[in-house]
Order: structure tokens, then C-alpha cells, then sequence
């Protein structure tokens, strides 16, 4: 994976997994199952997996595995499948030690703005991938990707949409976003599956529009260089944001349709973002 150009001509690239490792095994058949319904597309593909969920809406919610379980986990993901595997850190303490065992460190969209976080996540010089907070302007994110590159050493830097608080217990995506978000000069995702939640709508947990997604990725598609999408085989049993997870048998026809949608959409014009950064 070169992940100074992750896509190419061809094809954007492609951010996809549970929201939560729930155990090995299920691990290891979702990176399985992905990676060969991206390979068979030539989808440049990293699997994603969170070791721990932080932010749940509950206490009582599941959160993941241990740290040290969760990496040994996605370093054999890694190793064993042969796909770059990303994650999202929490704390700036973690930040050295998950570069260990995965290839991009994602910041979660919560904690976007913090200084100490960003810049521990820099210092690895891993990729990093920004998420917007629901709570940002988009235009306003570029003072986090200038966090991170202020590091030396630092690596590629990553922005992702997902959403942005819509009163209380919904979230829109506004499309103006995506071009705000290219001028920072990074590569620009879309997260087509938190971007449906519900936050608090089931009570103690986040409710989710699942039914969207196909409808939001189709429309980002003109406008984005690579996907995140949260993927389970059964959403309704998930461990984690069942409610805005895409079914896993649902997912190859969906990929088919952007892969036409954005070949005849990105125009000649638009730089590699990469190089401008």
C-alpha cells in the first residue's frame, strides 16, 4: 500500500471494518471477507477496527477488547491477511505504541481539536486520519491538519466527513463541506456510515439510518478521493453502531455503483491532493 498516493486513476480508496473487534475470529472473517471484495475490484483497501470505543453512549455499553488484546489482534489482521489496518487512539499515550501495531492512527471526531492528542499521533509518523467533529465548521478543521504537521517527521495527513449535529439526535451532511475540506490539501473521506447515526435515539444507546448510506455515498462520490464504511455480516446483532452499519452482503453492489459514479465524476482537474500537502 503506498499511502503517500492511496488511490489511483482507477479507484478511490478504501477505509472498512466493524466499529469494534468483538472477538479474533470475527475479526479476522471481516478483514478476510473485505479484502477480497476490494481486491477484486482493485480497490486500494485498509481494514479498520476500534480496541476500544471510548465515547459510548452508556457505561454499560461494550466497549472492545483490552488495549493489549485489540493491537495483538489487528497486528495479525496485518500480518496474516496482508492489508494495512487503521485505528482510532484516545489518549496521546497510546499513540506510540498502537503506531506499533497498525499503519494509520485515526483521530476520532470527538477529539479533533485536541493539540496533545494530534501531535502524538504526528510524532509516529504514521498517516493520520482526522475525523471533523460533528460540532465543526469544516472550513475550521485545518487548524487540526496544521496540528500535525507542524510534527517533525510527521506523515500523511487524512480528513474525513461524517456528519454534522443537526439539533438534538440527528446528523446531515452538508455537501459544501467536501471542497472546504479539500482546500486543507489532504486527502478527502467520506464516512458514509456514521454520517446516518441517530446519537442517543435508542435511549442508552445510538440509533442509526442505515437505509441512507447507499443514498449519501452515491451523492459523495463526485467529490471525495476514499470511503470509510463501518460493515457487519448481521448489523442487528453487532456489539457496536449496529444501526448505521452496511450489511456485508450489500456491500460489493454498493462499492460497483461508486466505483462508475466516481471514475465519471473526478475530473481531470482536481489535483492529487497529495501533493499540495
Amino acid at each position: 500500500m503506498d499511502f503517500i498516493r492511496p488511490f489511483t486513476e482507477r479507484s478511490f480508496f478504501l477505509i472498512a471494518g466493524p466499529c469494534v473487534i468483538e472477538s479474533r475470529e470475527h475479526t479476522y472473517f471481516l478483514a478476510a471477507q473485505l479484502q477480497d471484495l476490494a481486491e477484486a475490484r482493485g480497490i486500494p483497501f485498509i481494514f479498520k477496527a476500534s480496541f476500544d470505543k471510548a465515547n459510548r453512549t452508556s457505561l454499560n455499553s461494550f466497549r472492545g477488547s483490552s488495549m493489549a488484546e485489540g493491537l495483538d489482534i489487528l497486528s495479525e489482521v496485518r500480518s496474516r491477511i496482508g492489508v494495512p489496518v487503521l485505528t482510532d487512539v484516545h489518549e496521546s499515550a497510546q499513540c506510540a505504541l498502537v503506531a506499533e501495531a497498525v499503519d494509520v492512527l485515526q483521530i476520532p471526531a470527538f477529539l479533533c481539536r485536541q493539540t496533545d492528542l494530534l501531535t502524538a499521533a504526528a510524532a509516529t509518523g504514521r498517516p493520520v486520519n482526522i475525523k471533523k467533529g460533528q460540532f465543526l465548521a469544516p472550513w475550521d478543521l485545518q487548524h487540526a491538519v496544521q496540528k500535525v504537521q507542524s510534527v517533525s517527521g510527521h506523515g500523511p495527513v487524512w480528513v474525513t466527513e461524517r456528519g454534522s449535529s443537526f439539533g438534538y439526535g440527528n446528523l446531515v451532511v452538508d455537501f459544501q463541506a467536501f471542497p472546504h475540506l479539500r482546500r486543507t490539501g489532504c486527502p478527502v473521506i467520506f464516512d458514509a456510515t456514521h454520517s446516518v447515526q441517530k446519537p442517543g435515539a435508542l435511549g442508552s444507546a445510538t440509533g442509526g439510518a442505515r437505509e441512507m448510506i447507499p443514498t449519501l455515498a452515491r451523492a459523495a462520490a463526485t467529490a471525495v478521493d476514499g470511503f470509510f464504511f463501518e460493515v457487519h455480516e448481521d448489523p442487528a446483532k453487532a456489539l457496536s453502531d449496529g444501526p448505521n452499519a452496511l450489511r456485508l452482503d450489500q456491500f460489493g453492489a454498493l462499492l460497483d455503483q461508486l466505483l462508475e459514479i466516481w471514475r465519471v465524476a473526478r475530473p481531470a482537474s482536481l489535483a492529487d491532493p497529495c501533493s499540495q500537502s
